[in-house]
């Protein structure tokens, strides 16, 4: 079972139910997949741009991306329907855990300056979306490898209802949001304490 998974079921879920009120274990917010994705304009003038993304986006989630198309012609971009324009891959499951655990821990800390993530990212539905400018904060990214930096979205999707609900699910799994978020944590840990359980 990925570590990250097991933190999930054994901690977070607790946490969770506690500090929500969830009467039954099926309304606890759980993550349904994490999409990473590639788009870039220099696509449409050098194709050959999207092999290195793809294979540098196989490197990094360990699965083989999709190319994405556009879905209309705009005519003030000299878009045409039907190009390409980048990459994109979607992890479910324990590989998505594994995923989420090495940007945690491995590539966020690598980022240039890195202060925390913002609280704010989510869509108001509980997802929460990652700006990456650079791939070669993933260690499976060789500097000397690469012809250019990419920058990517990662968009985690969750089932919580709220995004309160979606920021509490990731910070018990980890996630270094700034400074403002760590105090639903902490609520949550005093809840927990209270009912004679610890949290990790």
């Amino acid at each position: 079972m990925a570590r990250l998974l097991e933190k999930y079921k054994k901690e977070a879920v607790p946490a969770l139910r506690a500090q929500f009120k969830y009467k039954n274990v099926m309304e606890v917010p759980k993550i349904v997949k994490i999409v990473v994705n590639v788009s870039t304009a220099e696509a449409l003038v050098e194709p050959k741009i999207l092999d290195a993304a793809q294979k540098e986006i196989a490197a990094i989630t360990g699965q083989r991306p999709v190319i994405t198309k556009a879905k209309k012609s705009i005519a003030g971009f000299k878009l045409r329907e039907g190009q390409k324009l980048g990459v994109a891959v979607t992890l479910r499951r324990e590989r998505m855990y594994e995923f989420m655990d090495r940007l945690i821990t491995m590539s966020l800390p690598r980022v240039r300056d890195f202060r925390g993530l913002s609280p704010k990212a989510f869509d108001g539905r509980g997802n929460y979306t990652i700006g990456l400018k650079e791939q070669i904060v993933f260690p499976e990214i060789h500097f000397d490898k690469v012809d250019k930096t990419r920058g990517m979205n990662i968009t985690i999707v969750t089932t919580a209802k709220t995004d309160e609900e979606g920021r509490a699910l990731l910070s018990f799994l980890g996630m270094p949001f700034r400074q403002e978020v760590k105090e639903v944590v902490k609520d949550a840990k005093e809840v927990k304490q209270e009912g004679g359980s610890k949290i990790g």
